[in-house]
């Protein structure tokens, strides 16, 4: 058993607008373990990005704790890394720039130039990417500038990488590659991985689990499925798969028939 890399401990978020006390999230306990993939599912307006932030350390919980690796999250580190579905790249830096400049924020007082500008390249060329490095972000498609976002998370060599919907304005072929893309840098470097998403067969693709999370306001984990499909995976082959299709199919009637059926 893994070591327990994110715990989330009795935990609620509210904030104060003028109609009053908005309850977000409620009660949430949820462990992450190393190297561990997690996925954040829910119908909008149920509070998974605002539980991602806190584990970001982007917003401070109103009740409860949040620990990372047995420290408490009193702000942002580098041990966690966020990509954003807006890629967010600096547009007057080349992709060698941007992932550079986040290298050298969290490497520079212990190395040199030489292996700083190692670190750089050897994270591009992971997602694909060493081809375009000195090009800059308006010169480079959508799902490339996702791709150098990606190289720039994972070259701060974070504990844990935090992802938000991060393929969710990409088209269907472009995202599907991601995934792919995704997974292979998983395999390469054991990272533990939280995401955001809509998507139910993103959600079964990637995942070890998926928490689902309740209708908001006043939001809470609904269920959590574990998904027990071998590693490494493969998308044609799964299309297939009968324990596939059951946990999609499980994710789909948590979130279309419990849900929705409390909601209407």
């Amino acid at each position: 058993m893994n070591k327990a890399m994110v715990r989330v401990e009795n935990a609620g978020m509210s904030f104060d607008t003028k109609q009053g006390r908005f309850v977000a999230l409620r009660d949430i306990d949820l462990t992450i373990s190393e190297g561990e993939f997690v996925t954040l599912i829910g119908h909008s307006g149920c509070g998974k990005s605002t539980l991602l932030n806190l584990i970001a350390g982007l917003t401070l919980p109103t009740s409860g704790v949040l620990l990372c690796d047995g420290r408490e999250i009193g702000g942002p580190g580098p041990e966690r890394a966020v990509v954003f579905q807006n890629h967010s790249l600096l547009p007057w830096l080349t992709c060698f720039e941007n992932v550079y400049l986040a290298v050298e924020r969290v490497f520079a007082v212990k190395e040199g130039k030489p292996k700083l500008k190692a670190r750089t390249e050897a994270a591009l060329g992971m997602v694909h990417m060493d081809h375009a490095m000195h090009k800059y972000p308006h010169e480079i498609s959508g799902g490339m500038k996702q791709r150098v976002g990606i190289a720039r998370a994972f070259a701060m060599e974070p504990k844990i990488l935090l992802m938000d919907e991060p393929f969710g304005a990409l088209d269907a072929l472009t995202r599907a590659s991601l995934q792919d893309e995704l997974l292979g840098v998983m395999e390469k470097t054991g990272a533990t991985v939280v995401m955001v998403t809509h998507d139910v067969d993103e959600a079964v693709l990637l995942s070890d689990r998926v928490v689902m999370m309740t209708n908001g306001p006043a939001a809470t984990v609904g269920e959590i499925l574990t998904v027990r499909l071998e590693r490494p995976r493969n998308r044609l082959a799964l299309a297939h798969d009968r324990d596939f299709a059951e946990y999609r199919a499980a994710l789909l009637e948590f979130l279309y028939q419990k849900q929705l059926r409390k909601a209407a």
